[in-house]
């Protein structure tokens, strides 16, 4: 995934907002105010946690029937109480997992073309935390494997062949509020509002390192794909918003600190590993910043900045494969405008005269091939993910593939074959 892409080619990147034809309208988004981006999108599906009474529940759009939505669109509407996360399975875009105040964690299978009716029956549920559950996370590189956190300050994982919990991660003293792994899942980053940043091996559950942030109250970590790096975003002593730079291997201190504003709003960071820019979007802010990643000092290059009136309340990221490739289109945000209850896709694009495909700006990227089975990953195999080119999906995927692989998962899902 991470390729030497010369400087120019993502220095003069910029933001473009869609036509409002293209846009998702007339959505009545959450009014929660719990600090997650309440939408996840892949290249079939966009998935918008919605205000609703009486449990939680969340609207799923074809991501290509844009425009005003039908006010009694049908949700998926199982939970018993707010849907606080929900997240797209990488290798199998049909479906879906979702965690609540409820407690129990939840796997939806979508059919296709999207939902005809009301969705009440998930594919699983799972119970295991004694609290709310406010993160999941799928584990990048198994296709079995998802973790959850969950207000008790635990993180448990699950193994969807057995529908259980497999192991649980008790090592935080307050509510964990951001999980990141690195490329081939076997380190796992926590920020907690302990105000502990901590490195993990999942499988154990040891922590390897761990930083007490007094200086710089992190609230968000990601890893730099194969850089051995961390990027935390947080609040300075000063109370200004700061992002940090680590070597995930000494923790003892920060590379680099660089202050952003006097702003109050959250800061989400999305990191593209294809090429090295980092992306910083405030909650409640209109604007994206984004920046070139580097080896070499000093680290962090600022570019440019996307500027908006509207302001975020969350964002959804569009996996490698459903970009616009013709439009040179290297990063796709969805943009949640909760007073207008619209959903705003937002390319970012390196502007070139040809519309033809750009293979330069295109390296070899993470497909939707699960490098390993759920067993495999918790034996103790390691392995990085599959890696695709962007042009094998411009003709399509092979449809057999796609429906051997759906069958695949039903199997590990539901051994039985009398529950299918």
């Amino acid at each position: 995934m991470a390729s030497d892409i010369p400087k120019l080619q993502v220095s003069n990147v910029y933001g473009k907002v869609a036509n409002r034809e293209h846009c998702f309208d007339g959505i009545p988004i959450t009014k929660n105010v719990h600090d997650n981006h309440f939408c996840a999108v892949n290249a079939k599906f966009l998935a918008i946690v919605t205000e609703s009474a009486g449990g939680g529940s969340f609207i799923v759009i074809p991501v290509s029937q844009a425009g005003r939505i039908d006010p009694h669109h049908p949700k998926v509407c199982g939970h018993q109480g707010n849907v606080l996360d929900i997240k797209w399975n990488p290798f199998f875009e049909n479906i879906i997992a979702s965690c609540s105040e409820d407690s129990s964690v939840r796997v939806w299978e979508i059919p296709e073309g999207g939902l005809r009716r009301n969705m009440t029956e998930a594919m699983m549920e799972l119970y295991g935390h004694s609290r709310r559950v406010g993160l999941i996370e799928w584990h990048p590189t198994s296709s079995g494997i998802l973790f959850s956190a969950g207000y008790d300050y635990k993180i448990l994982i699950w193994n969807l062949e057995i529908g259980e919990p497999v192991k649980m991660i008790d090592c935080h003293s307050d509510v964990i509020v951001c999980m990141s792994f690195n490329t081939d899942g076997s380190l796992l980053a926590t920020s907690c509002k302990d105000k502990k940043l901590r490195v993990i091996e999942p499988r154990s559950g040891r922590v390897l390192q761990h930083a007490s942030c007094k200086n710089h109250r992190v609230n968000r970590v990601v890893f730099l794909g194969n850089m051995k790096r961390l990027l935390t975003t947080g609040v300075s002593r000063w109370n200004t918003r700061q992002i940090a730079l680590w070597d995930q291997e000494d923790l003892s201190m920060p590379m680099v600190e660089e202050e952003i504003d006097g702003l109050s709003g959250l800061l989400f960071p999305f990191y593209d590993a294809d090429t090295h820019m980092l992306y910083l979007a405030g909650k409640g802010d209109g604007n994206i910043r984004y920046y070139e990643i580097t080896t070499e000092k000093p680290y962090l290059q600022y570019l440019m900045e996307f500027r908006s009136p509207a302001p975020q309340k969350g964002l959804g990221v569009m996996p490698k494969h459903g970009l616009d490739v013709t439009a040179c289109e290297v990063f796709r945000f969805y943009k949640l405008v909760t007073l207008k209850g619209l959903i705003e896709p937002i390319s970012m694009i390196v502007p070139r005269r040809s519309e033809t495909y750009q293979e330069d700006i295109y390296p070899m990227t993470a497909g939707t091939e699960p490098a390993l089975s759920a067993n495999d990953w918790l034996s103790g195999i390691n392995r990085g993910t599959v890696l695709w080119s962007i042009a094998c999906y411009l003709c399509g995927p092979d449809p057999s593939i796609l429906l051997f692989l759906g069958m695949f998962y039903r199997t590990l899902c539901y051994p039985d074959p009398s529950v299918l």
